[in-house]
């Protein structure tokens, strides 16, 4: 059957949900972190998801659901993927698997990067109008593990990372949550990223250079997993950090996650110690996986990552409002 080309529609039109961390730009949403989503929900049988790939070099990889099947991988290297399915009603959820980190994904132009411009309808489909998700709002600040790099297999490019097995992906969808999914291989408090990603003292508050991380809600929870990346950390550096996240948001619980190499631990705890802040939670994470959990003896595997957002779901509940929906 011949697509016949209907309505055109924006990403920023309100039946259009897009979770995560998302700049906007005329006609375009864009995104350069693994883990943010796309949801609609339409009747008929044919559309097309509509990408901006002028200027790539390296494609993005995302995982594509409709309805309650298994994901479908699509490397972004043309501006079309088209959905074709029997006649009916469809939920379709598009994930970001992995932006390649080794390639400028900071400064526009990107040579990696989700330009999401839209999608077209067939002439005999329409879009419906879905809830807006209604759990807790989360927020993962981290480095390659809180991006899912090498969870995979040992490849160092985007066949070997996937950031729907990250822990912070895994908690989310434990929570129900809306989830800002924020995570540059090699960064660290004071380390700059791959892929031009300044540090996180830097790159925190932005989507990506010369686009601000505005946000209408301020999140419940954030959690920050940083500092294995840096050579050197010192307390001050730290606190610094949590002090910019707590001024962006003056009421939301803030949650220190040591890293899972037990790196700059005592450096982190003294830190958390020198802030008095009661809203700033210490989480010691030593001892959650081993290096046998690892693809590398650093970047958990999938098994590791789901080792970790097990502990971190129950500390979560521990230490915060956060509750898992009920079962059924």
């Amino acid at each position: 059957m011949t697509f016949e080309p209907g309505q055109v529609v924006a990403p920023s039109d309100p039946r259009i949900v897009l979770e995560g961390q998302w700049g906007h730009q005329p006609g375009v949403a864009i995104t350069v972190n693994s883990g943010s989503r796309i949801s609609f929900w339409y009747a008929g049988e044919r559309l097309q998801l509509l990408f901006d790939t002028d200027g790539l070099t390296v494609a993005p990889h995302l995982w594509v659901t409709v309805d309650d099947r298994e994901p479908e991988l699509h490397v972004v290297d043309g501006p079309v993927i088209e959905l074709s399915e029997p006649e009916g009603q469809h939920r379709v959820t598009v994930v970001v698997k992995d932006v390649n980190e080794h390639v400028n994904r900071w400064n526009p132009p990107f040579e990696c990067a989700v330009v999401f411009a839209g999608l077209v309808l067939d002439a005999r489909s329409v879009l419906r109008l879905i809830g807006r998700p209604g759990g807790p709002r989360l927020e993962f600040y981290g480095d390659s593990i809180t991006q899912g790099v090498l969870s995979l297999s040992n490849h160092p490019e985007s066949d070997g990372a996937d950031g729907t097995t990250s822990y912070a992906y895994l908690t989310a969808r434990a929570f129900g949550a809306t989830s800002y999914q924020v995570g540059f291989g090699r960064q660290g408090i004071s380390r700059p990223g791959n892929g031009e990603v300044p540090p996180g003292l830097e790159s925190f508050g932005w989507n990506f250079a010369g686009s601000p991380a505005e946000r209408v809600e301020a999140p419940d929870v954030v959690v920050i997993n940083l500092g294995v990346n840096d050579l050197t950390l010192d307390v001050e550096e730290y606190a610094e950090y949590v002090r910019r996240v707590r001024a962006a948001y003056p009421s939301t619980t803030i949650v220190s996650v040591t890293p899972f190499s037990g790196k700059h631990a005592d450096t982190i705890q003294a830190a958390v110690k020198t802030l008095d802040d009661p809203n700033v939670v210490l989480v010691d994470s030593t001892g959650w996986i081993t290096e046998d959990d690892c693809t590398d003896q650093v970047h958990p595997t999938v098994t590791g990552h789901a080792k970790i957002a097990e502990h971190l779901v129950a500390a979560l509940e521990e230490h915060t409002a956060l509750r898992r929906p009920a079962a059924g």
